[in-house]
């Protein structure tokens, strides 16, 4: 899956001379947390809600409202946006844009294609795939496992379930107790809670959690 089958789009983009009282609007009406700052159609910078709203004067300021406005209607983007954009290109790999957010600590990614922005990927988007990934809104019988981290093994669990007449909604995999386990977490419909363990008790070290759910 690539970046851009999943960002975000049309881009709501901000001018850099845009006042941030109308970005604050901007914001609120689209239901959004950031977006690019763009001038003649290139990236300058990106900005988010909290840039915005941390350049609003404090609600218990001694200004008056006129004066706020006032004040409010002189500061720009341009004022409070981080110009260093990182940005990824629509080609990306998905977890590698995940990556990206995860280690440098932000919520969301221009897109661009060539060195035009098409599309934004944040946080929001990521977390409907990882529902989609674990079969989140989807029936059936969720599985949480240690297992041993050697070749086959995942081929061994999986032929077990499908030769028992199960169907597997979604598979994971992660880092386990230590470098020779794996933890593995799937969904299955077609087979009961019961039956999953029995066929399965020989694959695993052990069975972290089984459960129906949604």
């Amino acid at each position: 899956m690539l970046v851009g089958e999943r960002m975000s789009r049309p881009v709501i983009a901000l001018t850099k001379d845009m006042p941030v009282h109308e970005a604050l609007a901007l914001f609120k009406k689209e239901k959004i947390r950031r977006a690019p700052v763009l001038h003649d159609g290139q990236l300058v910078g990106i900005v988010s809600d909290k840039d915005l709203l941390n350049a609003s004067p404090s609600p218990v300021s001694s200004l008056s409202v006129w004066e706020m406005n006032y004040l409010m209607s002189k500061i720009t983007v341009q004022e409070v946006m981080t110009r260093k954009v990182e940005s990824v290109q629509a080609d990306t790999p998905i977890e590698e844009a995940a990556r990206i957010m995860a280690d440098r600590k932000i919520g969301g990614l221009p897109v661009m294609d060539e060195h035009k922005v098409v599309g934004m990927i944040t946080e929001t988007d990521l977390f409907k795939i990882f529902l989609e990934l674990m079969g989140a809104r989807t029936k059936g019988i969720r599985v949480t496992a240690l297992v041993d981290d050697h070749k086959g093994e995942l081929a061994t669990i999986t032929k077990a379930v499908a030769d028992a007449g199960g169907n597997f909604i979604s598979f994971g995999q992660f880092s386990g107790t230590d470098a020779k386990t794996r933890v593995v977490t799937f969904k299955i419909d077609g087979m009961t809670e019961e039956a999953i363990k029995s066929v399965l008790t020989q694959s695993v070290i052990k069975f972290i959690d089984v459960r129906s759910c949604c």
